[in-house]
This record gives structure tokens, sequence and C-alpha cells, in this order.
């Protein structure tokens, strides 16, 4: 063992001070999240303001009344949206959630009726098998787990957005932030372009041009596919006249936002459960549903989202899960930029130079083979 720790203990100490470098970022962002969140808010509030801002500046409208105008129209537009889908989803949520009970009875009793069926139909069956029985316990217990996985996800999405004050507190101090920013904007330019050091200078036209356009370009593209799929969805169960069909379509885009996952989370075993109970008709209405939004991803998703930001879905998934298990929201928020930024600086060589490799164990590249040749 010790040549083995003496080859390979300077590339565990070059790999363990990144990891240790990653980990106390996520640390300090999430601290710095939780005693600023509003600051975080305005942030994403400046983004949204600012183009409007900007144009009703350059249409001769004064700076300050420009950033008010477009505060205003934002918050509008954002409380009535959410206002509205919060009442949509608390009253549609509740509803299913009353209702789960009585799919459960239905789909036990279905699967006790064709396993009873199926019992009259084998004759060499022990006589002392119940086969029916031992069905009805099987499905019981697995819908009972699926029940209370259920409930617990419906319920965390209406607390979510039930529980609105501590969101309006940090919005409406988001909102004022956002407005003083969009005010002094051209004051912190100035400052920063003046008093910030040339190295973190270089970091940050580093992460800009390789990190946060790749981001920004990659959310939009995904907003757009969530929406599409969003939409498609709740028109269809619409028309299918399937009740609470709009806090379906809400859970089905937040799967299609999951990675790896996807709206067929939800579909399939929907589909399966509707084709067990005897709703024949709308499980082949809901698979065609579901390979319409399949088809329509994998049709629009290229031209919509352009080039990959070059990361594995399972890739992002595992990180995003250790950094909820880690640091809470905060490590969700930042874990997408931290994976980019990683897979950026391995692509430009950057760990080349950091991590020093243990001796003898890659092969000389072909150029220093060259050399090593003509001067021996």
């Amino acid at each position: 063992m010790l040549p083995f720790y003496k080859k390979y203990w300077r590339t565990a100490f070059d790999i363990a001070l990144i990891v240790l470098t990653v980990y106390l970022i996520m640390f300090a962002f999430s601290y710095v999240y939780r005693i600023a969140t509003p600051i975080f808010f305005a942030f994403v509030i400046f983004i949204c303001i600012e183009p409007l801002a900007k144009l009703l500046n350059k249409w001769g409208i004064k700076k300050s009344i420009a950033s008010g105008i477009s505060v205003i129209t934002f918050t509008l537009v954002i409380l009535g949206a959410f206002s509205g889908a919060a009442v949509l989803i608390k009253n549609q949520g509740e509803a299913l959630i009353d209702k789960f009970p009585t799919y459960q009875r239905v789909f036990a009793e279905q699967v006790g009726n064709l396993t009873a069926e199926l019992e009259t139909q084998l004759d060499r069956l022990p006589s002392d098998m119940n086969l029916s029985e031992e069905a009805e316990n099987l499905i019981a217990g697995a819908t009972a787990n699926v029940q209370s996985w259920a409930k617990g996800f419906l319920t965390w999405l209406i607390g979510s957005v039930s529980s609105f004050s501590s969101f309006l507190f940090n919005f409406v101090l988001g909102i004022i932030l956002a407005y003083f920013l969009s005010i002094e904007i051209k004051t912190w330019k100035q400052t920063a372009s003046e008093k910030t050091p040339r190295t973190f200078k270089t970091a940050f036209f580093f992460l800009r041009d390789n990190v946060f356009r790749g981001i920004g370009s990659y959310l939009k593209a995904q907003l757009k596919m969530i929406t599409i799929t969003f939409v498609v969805i709740l028109i269809a169960l619409i028309l299918l006249r399937v009740e609470n069909a709009f806090v379906i379509a809400v859970v089905a885009a937040i799967f299609d936002v999951l990675p790896l996952l996807g709206v067929s989370t939800l579909f399939i075993p929907w589909i399966i459960y509707l084709f067990i109970v005897g709703k024949v008709s709308l499980a082949i209405w809901l698979s065609a549903l579901l390979l319409v939004v399949i088809v329509t991803r994998q049709i629009l998703e290229p031209k919509i989202t352009g080039d990959s930001l070059g990361v594995s879905a399972f890739t992002m998934l595992a990180f995003m899960i250790i950094s909820l298990s880690l640091f809470g929201v905060a490590g969700v928020i930042l874990s997408p930029i931290l994976v980019i930024l990683l897979k950026s600086l391995y692509d430009q060589g950057y760990f080349h130079r950091w991590i020093r490799p243990p001796a003898g164990e890659y092969d000389a590249p072909a150029k220093e083979q060259d050399n090593e040749l003509s001067h021996p």
C-alpha cells in the first residue's frame, strides 16, 4: 500500500483541494442565501424588469419612472398569475387527495376480481392457497405506498403555494431592491469596472462567457419546452374531461423539469391503473397524449435548446440530489452553475494544470515522445 500512496498522494491532494473548494462555495452560498434571500429575489426580478425599463428610458422616459412602470407591470402580472395558480392548485390538489382512497379501493377490488377469475381457471393450485386474497393484500400494500407518496407530494405542493407570507415578504423586499438596482445600475457597473481587481475581472469574464450565458440560454429553452408541455397536457385533459386537469398538468410540468424523469413518470402508472380498472378508452387517449408529448419534445428540443451544455442528465440530477441533501434549496439553485463551471474548466484544460497526475500512469504525448527520441 505504501507505494500506492507515494504515487497517488499528490493527485489525491489536488483533487481534495478542488472538492473542498466546491464544498466551501456551496456552504457559503447556502448560508448567504438563508440570510439574504430578498437580495437573490432582487437580482432575478431585476433581470425581468430591466429590458422594459431600458426600452422606456430609450423612449425618453426618466429612468426612475421607467423602472417604476416596469416594476408595477411585473408585480401585477406575477401576483395575478401566482394567485390564480395557487387557488387552482389548492382546490384541485385537495380534491385529488380526497379521492385517493376511492382510487385505491377500486384498484384493489378490480385486481381481486381478476385474480379470482384466474384462480377458477387454474385447477392445479393447492387447495389451501387463496390467490385472490394474496393479490389483494399485495396490491393493498403497494397502493398504500403509492398513495402515501402521492399525498405527500401534493401536500407539499399545496403547502408551498399556501404558505404565502414568507414568499410575499421576500418578494416585496426583492421588488424594492430591484427598483433601486435598476436606477443605480450604471453607477454599480462603473464602480465595479474601476475598483474590481484584475484577477476577479478575469474570473467574472470567464464565468460570463462560459457559464452564465450558456445557463441563461438553457433555462430559457427549458422554460419554453415546459410551457409547451404544460399547455398541451392541460388542453388535452380538459378536452378529455379529466377532473383536476390543472393540478395534473402542473405536476407533469414539474416532472418534465427533472432530468431522467419526465412526464412518463406520471403518465405510465396512471395509464396502467386505468387499464386495470377498466377505463380502457381514457387509457388509450392518455397513451396517445403521452406519445404526442414525447414526440413533440424530441422534435422541438434540438431546435429550441440548440447546443447542449455538455453535461449528462445523470450527472446533473446526481449533483442536484447531493446538493439538496447537504445544503437544501440553495444547493439545488447553485448546483447546475457549479456543474457547468467544472465542465468548462475541464474542457479548457484547467484541471490538467491543477491536478498533478501520478508518475508513469499515463503515456507521454506524442510530441514529447518525439522529442525524447530526437534527443536521447
